[in-house]
């Protein structure tokens, strides 16, 4: 599921709402961890330490390590222990906090006051551990005084730094000048006559109105917190000692006030802290700076499998799995040592062993000296995070069809492939493999058909190749393999050979029995190339040549190949350029009525007057243009200079037809019809003048769309010729079916007359069968009188050739022909 260590271990997560959490985690550890004025621990039901943060360790005089698992009151003993004891179980018991001053036993055998504030960690309803935060208040805790102040007491009340009220039945009947400022009071007036509960909100934080909390505590000497409301809105939190006395033998008490807001502010962030690490849904634990655990949360053991005792006070096992090398482990410190946090992917194994990937933030904590104190890591596991991303890998690899690897893929494993064979002077293979017509297929059983059978041919060729092989879907029916590692070039044939007849087999699609065979080119590394794009480039050029030497081959790439594909593209580039400069040229080669002599018609033959090569017949460029698909937008040029040409011949008096050849593409267009049309209709020429001529092959593998758009120009008038008539195989019972106008004999039938009399009946026969199904005949190539002469013997009614004159742009039409 992922890569070495390394390349992940310095990967960041982009900043948003993980990172945020991340951060706010971080700041409520650190916050926990690091009060530098509140000692803060935390007890099990079995009252044993979990959690003891560095004031702790100052004050207490006992580590972490030495603390976690052990009873408080053998680490912390309070005076009072039985009374203790039974606070801590009224928390546990009813949820709600309770706070209290306490005389704790410390290592050293000394005493000291403790403010204590217990709250519960609550979890599903049911508290789960109990957090105690402790203030060391022995300098403000005063023995209880019965028996009045001492001397200078008027003087210690003025001039004291804290707020002093004194109250008689509850009412402050004096105040200082430290109380009327803390009251926002401008004279004495405004405090006096009033009570404290006068200056609280409706409840105090307990829920109980102030009155009945006030009572509650009245008769009660020692130190209480509460909450004021001043009357211009503002508030504060105060620490109050209350301490009764005999005044003028009059029982009163005067109390102590202290401001304690920030306090009380500390605390409840702390606690809301608390509740944050133990219930958040990460993994959290701190680390000291031996990296030894402090503290766990409850999502860790979770997620780990430990129990916060097993590993507390212990190399944190998270980070030590043994699935990483040391090395790695060291540099993540390193580079926490100088950013102080790093982000990234692990590999860990939980408590039983169980492997799995996590994502780690670790965090230096920095004390206010900027030293290091502790480590915080957060944990995340990824497993379904790394599932998704696998899967969404593999679709971006993968072909949808096939679930081959696709181009993307392909190249990294050529890549690694060349790469290999370069450290180890081996060869590798490239092999180009198309399937032979498979349009044929799509358009005779459709496209689901053609689907299943691009399945089966990838299941074929995968059972072909090794496993160290790769075979991938290149696009279409085009697929690609690379042979890592071959001996030579025998082992490349082999693997073709045996491609060739697994495809070769047929594949039953819905009961019918399919057949199709492949075109294959193969490269070689180093001979043919020594990187990946000449490599397939070169085994491209291969299969064209498999292709064009009658499919169902394999060949291996020769620079005459491919001397041969650059001399086509360079064809290519010309032609479109010949199209755009207007460099082709149309010459017309009359056809003459054996009967007159007359010309009946003339045929339309292009030329290309090449501005290096001089002027190009057909055959030297026409093959390059139907390949190249440039055929459709020349042809249509042809039939519309061909019509233009015979609408002025005709206004010039002499109404002749045109012939224009229609190629492979052509035919088969679905614009054919359209093309047609424009022609005429620009050029206002009739359509009986039009005489379109197409092969004997091509009008046999006619589909129903082409033979519909046939039937149409025929009802339009134009006429129709088969071309090179005897070179092909005709079912002259589709060809009744077909509204044609002249079948024209082929040249290589012309050429031997009477020069072999074995062949002298085939033109008579070809003349016969015309007859039957009532078309006239046209014989072209016709070069001599003798030729001439059999023709007309045998009812031939127009022919064309050397004999009768060369193609011409200007051709005569007047005069008469032998």
């Amino acid at each position: 599921m992922t890569s070495s260590p390394k390349a992940s271990l310095y990967q960041h997560e982009p900043d948003g709402p993980g990172r945020e959490a991340i951060e706010v985690l971080y700041r409520i550890v650190a916050a926990i961890e690091l009060s530098p004025t509140v000692a803060i621990h935390s007890v099990d039901r079995n009252g044993l330490v979990r959690f003891w943060n560095h004031r702790c360790a100052e004050l207490f005089g006992v580590s972490a390590g030495e603390a976690m698992g052990k009873p408080l009151l053998s680490l912390a003993p309070r005076r009072n222990a039985a009374y203790f004891a039974e606070v801590l179980q009224s928390v546990w018991d009813t949820g709600s906090p309770q706070a209290h001053d306490w005389e704790v036993g410390l290592h050293d055998g000394s005493t000291r006051w403790m403010y204590s504030a217990h709250y519960p960690v609550v979890r599903d309803g049911e508290p789960q551990q109990l957090f105690c935060m402790e203030v060391d208040v022995t300098d403000r805790v005063a023995p209880n005084g019965a028996n009045g102040p001492g001397p200078g007491f008027q003087e210690l009340f003025a001039l004291a730094g804290d707020a002093i009220v004194l109250l008689q039945n509850n009412v402050v009947i004096d105040a200082n000048p430290a109380a009327l400022q803390l009251f926002h009071c401008s004279t004495k007036e405004q405090l006096v006559g009033r009570t404290l509960p006068d200056f609280a909100p409706p409840t105090q934080a307990e829920g109980a109105p102030p009155g009945e909390a006030a009572q509650s505590l009245a008769d009660v000497a020692g130190r209480y917190e509460w909450q004021y409301r001043l009357p211009d809105g503002s508030g504060f939190w105060g620490e109050v000692q209350l301490t009764p006395l005999m005044l003028d033998h009059a029982p009163m008490a005067y109390a102590t006030i202290r401001d304690i807001t920030l306090r009380k502010v500390s605390e409840r962030n702390l606690m809301m802290a608390a509740q944050v690490f133990d219930n958040s849904r990460d993994a959290i634990l701190v680390l000291d700076r031996n990296y030894k655990v402090i503290a766990v949360n409850r999502a860790f053991s979770d997620l780990m499998g430990y129990a916060s005792e097993q590993i507390v006070g212990k190399e944190a096992p998270s980070l030590r799995s043994g699935v990483h090398d040391e090395e790695f482990y060291q540099e993540i410190w390193s580079y926490v040592a100088v950013h102080d946090h790093w982000e990234g992917e692990i590999w860990t194994r939980r408590h039983d062993g169980a492997e799995f990937p996590c994502w780690v933030a670790l965090t230096a904590i920095r004390s206010g000296s900027h030293g290091l104190a502790d480590y915080i890591a957060i944990l995340s596991d990824i497993t379904d995070r790394k599932r998704v991303e696998e899967k969404n890998r593999h679709l971006a690899e993968h072909d949808f069809l096939t679930d081959l690897p696709n181009r993307v893929l392909l190249l990294d494993r050529l890549r690694q492939a060349l790469a290999a064979a370069r450290r180890q002077h081996t060869k590798v293979a490239v092999m180009f493999i198309d399937l032979d017509r498979f349009k044929a297929i799509n358009d005779g059983f459709g496209h689901q058909a053609g689907d299943q059978v691009l399945k089966e041919t990838a299941a074929r060729l995968t059972r072909c190749v090794r496993g160290v092989d790769t075979v991938s879907r290149h696009g279409g029916d085009e697929f690609v393999v690379v042979l890592a590692d071959i001996g030579g070039v025998d082992q490349a044939a082999h693997v073709a050979q045996t491609v060739m007849q697994s495809i070769i087999q047929p594949v039953s699609v819905s009961g019918t029995e399919l057949t199709v065979s492949v075109s294959i080119g193969i490269s070689i590394y180093p001979s043919d190339g020594g990187d990946i794009d000449t490599l397939t480039q070169h085994a491209d050029v291969a299969m064209y040549h498999a292709k064009q030497d009658g499919r169902n081959a394999f060949r291996f790439f020769s620079p005459e190949m491919n001397a041969h594909v650059v001399q086509r593209v360079q064809m290519e580039n010309n032609l479109r350029q010949a199209i755009a400069n207007n460099e082709f040229v149309i010459e017309y080669q009359p056809e003459i009525s054996c009967e007159t002599g007359q010309v009946v018609g003339l045929e339309a033959l292009l030329r290309w007057r090449h501005p290096e090569r001089g002027m190009l017949a057909p055959d030297e460029f026409l093959p390059v243009a139907e390949s190249s698909g440039l055929i459709v937008p020349i042809g249509e040029w042809v039939l519309q200079q061909a019509c233009e040409q015979a609408a002025r011949w005709r206004d010039d008096g002499h109404p002749v037809c045109v012939a224009v050849n229609l190629s492979n593409a052509q035919f088969f267009h679905n614009d054919l019809l359209a093309c047609v049309d424009r022609a005429l209709a620009r050029t206002g020429l009739e359509a009986r003048y039009l005489d379109l001529e197409i092969t004997e092959n091509v009008i046999m593998n006619a589909d129903e769309v082409t033979i519909g758009a046939v039937l149409a120009l025929a009802g339009r008038g134009v006429q129709l010729t088969i071309d090179d008539f005897g070179t092909g195989c005709s079912n002259l019972s589709f060809l009744r079916q077909v509204p044609l106008s002249k079948l024209k004999i082929d040249r290589t039938l012309v050429g031997e007359i009477l020069r072999d009399l074995n062949d002298d009946s085939i033109v008579p026969a070809i003349i016969a069968v015309a007859r039957g199904l009532k078309l006239r005949v046209i014989a072209e190539g016709v070069e001599t009188e003798e030729q001439l002469r059999f023709l007309r013997q045998h009812g031939c009614d127009e022919y064309q050739g050397y004999y009768a004159g060369k193609a011409s742009v200007n051709p005569d039409l007047t005069s008469p022909h032998r």
